[in-house]
């Protein structure tokens, strides 16, 4: 049997973690292992405590909800589910992009909180509904300019250029993998995996993820 969904609690406020903590605890399928006042707190308590699902804020002392739902992400088996009080588009897509799967505003109720956990445990995303719309729109819009810019001319790549590791993690990418998937490929981590496809954006001028992986199909694939 399954047991409880475990979670963490990283907010700077005593009084919010505390009030989380007590709403998230009235679902006998929730277990709170944790809490963190900071971001370096948080990372630390999920490699020690590995909750399922880390309820992060993104504005605390020391370092940001971003660095911390980044780092966790990439270092952790834990998914980020964020819980603040900023609904700026801008923010929405930095923690999106930094790998988190929910943002919810602190102004939604706790029967909404605690479905949020379930969902994200699931790996299943969440947005809040009062942010939705923003990240709807900026995703067509990015995507617009992605195909507008796809249609453009200038990227090459010449696999002389490129490394070993490099060749493998095009190859992979151009196999519609995404970071994660061509981490675990390659036994190697996401961040490294983040680091080989930046330089591959650097050396082929490529300007979409679909631009660069049509410049894949060179070589002998992957090693293993």
């Amino acid at each position: 049997m399954i047991g409880p969904v475990r979670v963490l609690v990283a907010d700077d406020h005593e009084a919010v973690r505390s009030g989380v903590s007590a709403i998230l605890g009235t679902d006998p399928g929730i277990e709170i292992v944790g809490e963190a006042e900071n971001g370096f707190g948080a990372l630390a308590a999920c490699h020690r405590l590995e909750p399922a699902v880390a309820l992060v804020d993104l504005r605390m002392p020391g370092t940001d909800g971003i660095w911390a739902t980044e780092r966790i992400t990439s270092e952790t088996t834990s998914r980020v589910l964020v819980l603040t009080t900023f609904d700026s588009d801008d923010l929405i897509a930095r923690a999106l992009a930094a790998g988190a799967h929910g943002y919810l505003l602190k102004t939604t109720n706790g029967a909404e909180l605690i479905r949020a956990v379930h969902h994200v445990a699931a790996d299943r995303h969440v947005i809040d509904p009062a942010v939705a719309g923003g990240v709807i729109a900026g995703y067509t819009a990015a995507r617009r300019d992605g195909e507008r810019n796809e249609k453009r001319p200038g990227a090459a790549l010449d696999p002389a250029a490129l490394t070993d590791r490099e060749r493998e993690v095009l190859a992979l990418l151009a196999e519609g993998l995404g970071n994660q998937a061509i981490a675990v490929r390659l036994h190697i981590g996401l961040t490294t995996v983040k680091t080989h496809v930046g330089a591959l954006y650097a050396k082929s001028g490529a300007v979409s993820r679909v631009q660069l992986a049509r410049l894949g199909s060179f070589g002998d694939g992957p090693r293993t």
